[in-house]
């Protein structure tokens, strides 16, 4: 689980920064706010990813990754899209991944 917690916020830190460029080309978003924005939610994407394995703390940052993720919506729309598939993707993990994995040990035994 802890391999896919990370795999899906280094994913979301790669298209969070990808979608700011694009945003700005397409719409009047404002530079600044698309780049700081993208920024934050990027820093917590990779704080998320680098303590996911450390416990509870990481799954913790992660939540506020998608947050983030969402709130970047107002900033950048097409957020509001994309932070919504990241969080769709990150709660089912968080549901579904114990369960997995309890299974996954009981077939091992």
């Amino acid at each position: 689980m802890n391999r896919i917690a990370s795999s899906i916020l280094g994913i979301e830190m790669i298209v969070v920064l990808l979608a700011v460029p694009v945003a700005i080309n397409l719409s009047d978003v404002s530079t600044t706010a698309g780049w700081v924005s993208a920024a934050i939610v990027a820093l917590l994407c990779f704080a998320g990813a680098a303590t996911v394995r450390r416990g509870r703390r990481g799954y913790m940052i992660g939540s506020a990754a998608q947050v983030g993720a969402i709130a970047m919506g107002f900033v950048v729309p097409m957020m509001f899209v994309l932070g919504g598939i990241f969080t769709l993707m990150w709660f089912m993990l968080l549901r579904l991944g114990p369960e997995v994995e309890r299974r996954s040990a009981e077939r091992a035994e």
